[in-house]
């Protein structure tokens, strides 16, 4: 069983709860960081080759599995391989959902669609004057993703990347704002995106799609604050069982430590934790 913070005792007997409610239970993943290894490129990142069938064999014994992710919808469908993962749930009579965008997209195994909004305005005029703002601090060289409905700023690949996404903040702050965006900090990365819309408002959408009975959600950074106290708002509210999982992987403790049931050691902790949990269901 993994580490459980802040209390071992507590921590055990959420997670005993949940798994004792598991066939009505909702369980939501973040991507990188939880399912899929944090690596210097974005775009390389892969779901962790044992995902696929820890996936399918834990929703054989719950109600609802959805990935809620900062990253594209349909990207995060290409690198997880979900398409893959949604069929298989097909065959066993399970809906695959995926949150991209923090909610601004959705996917389902169903549709095979992915729904959302048009890119927000002030955002071609923000990455008109990005590279400016990036050269006046020495960051020329960060590495930029563009995500359609926001963009993301890398600084993995300096020697320094803490010392150099520290140093952006409050620029990339200030120039968010005039274009009528938000920032969201991670790990060596600030996304720029519009304002309103976060992976709590996925939780709230997801339990309204759903009707679960207990929730399970992972994640690993700051861009996942807002779905576990969403979880933990939710959970207070119907007075039914909640588990959150705290993927943590590097020497840091991070900003989800002192709100998480459970803490476990990056992609392999958390699907070590869902092998556990579909053992533990089938048992109940």
């Amino acid at each position: 069983m993994a580490d459980l913070q802040p209390d071992g005792n507590a921590g055990e007997q959420k997670y005993a709860a949940v798994a004792a409610s598991a066939a009505e239970t909702l369980v939501g993943l973040d991507f990188d960081g939880t399912l899929s290894p944090i690596v210097e490129d974005p775009a390389s990142a892969r779901i962790h080759q044992d995902a696929a069938s820890v996936l399918v064999a834990l929703a054989s014994r719950v109600k609802a599995l959805a990935i809620v992710t900062g990253r594209p919808a349909g990207q995060v469908v290409e690198l997880g391989g979900l398409a893959a993962i949604a069929d298989s749930l097909a065959e066993i009579g399970k809906e695959l959902y995926v949150f991209g965008q923090y909610g601004n997209e959705r996917w389902s195994g169903s549709d095979r669609v992915v729904v959302g909004p048009p890119p927000p305005e002030g955002l071609g005029a923000f990455e008109a004057a990005l590279p400016g703002v990036l050269a006046e601090h020495g960051a020329q060289d960060a590495y930029i993703e563009e995500k359609g409905l926001a963009v993301g700023v890398h600084t993995r690949r300096f020697p320094d990347p803490d010392d150099v996404a520290a140093r952006l903040l409050a620029p990339l702050t200030s120039l968010a704002a005039e274009h009528g965006l938000m920032i969201e900090p991670g790990k060596q990365v600030i996304e720029v995106r519009a304002p309103g819309m976060h992976k709590g408002h996925a939780i709230s959408a997801l339990v309204e799609q759903v009707s679960p009975g207990a929730i399970l959600f992972g994640g690993d950074d700051l861009g996942d604050i807002e779905a576990f106290e969403a979880v933990k708002a939710w959970g207070k509210t119907t007075g039914s069982p909640t588990l959150l999982v705290y993927s943590h992987a590097g020497p840091d403790r991070g900003p989800l430590a002192d709100l998480a049931d459970v803490e476990v050691a990056g992609p392999e902790g958390v699907l070590g934790l869902l092998r556990d949990l579909t053992r533990d269901a089938a048992g109940v």
